[in-house]
């Protein structure tokens, strides 16, 4: 349990994919992005009941931006006048998830689709959650310590064209301790499944998306101290497959460039990366008959 000094900060990244969404009302019209977005509010609240030190933040990864939620510039935490309103509600609870239904509905307001651009921004999203965190630490009292974790909801299938963005900020995350969670609504998540085993977090493809909400409160809302208490789902097996760096598919078996570490599913002599070439050792010559006779006599 954190102490009075100790900051618990989540920020959860909820993938908003239009397309998705849009495909998932059609397949399924009593789990939609509302119902998702209510099972968001419901764990945020109760993070940040759980401990009056714990701080939340909510950004949405649509498949043109990566849109903050909450906080939002027009109103941060803390710009509340008292604990209680008038009709009863705890203040920051309710301006939290004031805040979050109206910013989910000017963003999808102005989402226009164009082209073929419709893969979610993950890899964005992310780094501008790592950019949060930091930037929050940075603002800490003397004395004060920080946990970190980040909760992805994903809904969207993952695009191997941000391979190397995805798992330059999951060493980034590594590297900051930051956990990273994954809940996962539609098919398997094989960069998820890397980034929660790399940085200590957990991996659930819950079975039934119409209990997000119980899923969400029984896996992901303790933190990573009291879950060794707990009686969680089991690890899942990691896909560890790379993808290429010429065509971003996922592969078993690449050639990896010994200069910059990128991969490639076929050999190629100049690495089109760093530009590197590489020396091929040449077969040896056959020496000829005459040579042979010569040296024999």
């Amino acid at each position: 349990m954190a102490t009075e000094d100790e900051i618990s900060l989540l920020v959860i990244v909820v993938d908003v994919n239009p397309i998705w969404w849009g495909r998932q009302a059609q397949r399924e019209p009593e789990f939609t992005l509302s119902k998702c977005v209510d099972a968001v509010m419901v764990m945020a609240n109760s993070h940040l009941v759980v401990n009056r030190t714990n701080k939340l933040s909510i950004i949405a990864s649509h498949c043109q931006e990566s849109h903050f939620l909450y906080p939002s510039k027009e109103k941060k935490l803390g710009d509340v006048g008292s604990d209680v309103s008038s009709d009863g509600k705890y203040e920051l609870l309710s301006g939290a998830n004031d805040c979050i239904a109206q910013e989910i509905r000017s963003l999808m307001a102005r989402t226009v689709v164009k082209g073929h651009l419709t893969d979610t921004l993950l890899a964005g999203s992310l780094a501008k959650a790592l950019c949060y965190i930091h930037r929050v630490s940075k603002e800490l009292e003397a004395g004060q310590d920080m946990k970190s974790r980040i909760l992805v909801i994903k809904a969207a299938e993952d695009s191997a064209l941000q391979y190397m963005n995805f798992m330059n900020v999951i060493f980034a995350a590594q590297k900051q301790n930051v956990v990273i969670d994954a809940c996962v609504l539609d098919s398997e998540s094989g960069l998820l499944q890397q980034a929660c085993d790399i940085t200590g977090g957990l991996y659930l493809r819950i079975p039934q998306k119409a209990s997000l909400t119980q899923y969400l409160l029984w896996v992901f809302l303790p933190d990573a101290d009291q879950r060794s208490q707990l009686v969680l789902p089991p690890p899942v097996h990691v896909d560890y497959r790379a993808a290429c760096f010429c065509h971003r598919t996922l592969i078993q078996i690449g050639y990896v460039c010994s200069v910059c570490l990128s991969i490639f599913c076929n050999f190629s002599p100049i690495c089109t990366t760093c530009e590197t070439a590489f020396k091929i050792p040449l077969p040896q010559m056959v020496k000829t008959k005459k040579k042979k006779l010569k040296a024999a006599s």
